[in-house]
């Protein structure tokens, strides 16, 4: 959740300070950006569908490390759009700019940690739910083809 929440907090930075308007501004840079991010994405459903089944040993001896969240949410196109769309279209403190950007940073990342926590929660207590190989295997499957639908649908539109 560390990893995750401080890669959020760096895309808000990135977003908030108007680094991602300036680089998509650019020429060519938007395509580039989203074939990258696409490609990740297919990447994380390959290792999502081919993933292992879940075992006592491999949930203690596999955990993901900080830098692979943070990684995810830095390349999450979705977070970005996401941000762009809070920075641009509320504003929570009027002709103070920067007081309003703080605000919502610091409001956003409360939100964020919260959910990570809930969502990781949640998670770990799924897993103990559905731990038969074959089981396990049509639910990596099912996840790895909704990732690839998310890219599908974020693409085409």
């Amino acid at each position: 959740a560390a990893g995750i929440t401080s890669g959020m907090a760096a895309v808000i930075a990135i977003t908030a300070s108007g680094m991602v308007g300036v680089l998509m501004a650019l020429p060519g840079v938007a395509p580039v950006v989203t074939v990258a991010a696409a490609g990740y994405f297919l990447y994380l459903a390959y290792r999502i569908a081919t993933a292992p089944p879940l075992s006592e040993a491999s949930e203690r001896d596999e955990q993901p490390s900080f830098a692979a969240g943070a990684l995810l949410s830095l390349v999450n196109p979705k977070g970005y759009a996401a941000m762009a769309a809070l920075f641009s279209g509320f504003v929570l403190l009027r002709e103070r700019v920067a007081a309003d950007a703080l605000a919502k940073a610091a409001l956003l990342m409360a939100i964020i940690a919260a959910v990570n926590l809930l969502w990781l929660a949640a998670g770990a207590a799924l897993t103990r739910c559905f731990r038969g190989p074959r089981l396990n295997r049509a639910i990596n499957i099912v996840f790895a083809g909704l990732l690839i639908a998310s890219v599908a649908f974020a693409l085409v539109r």
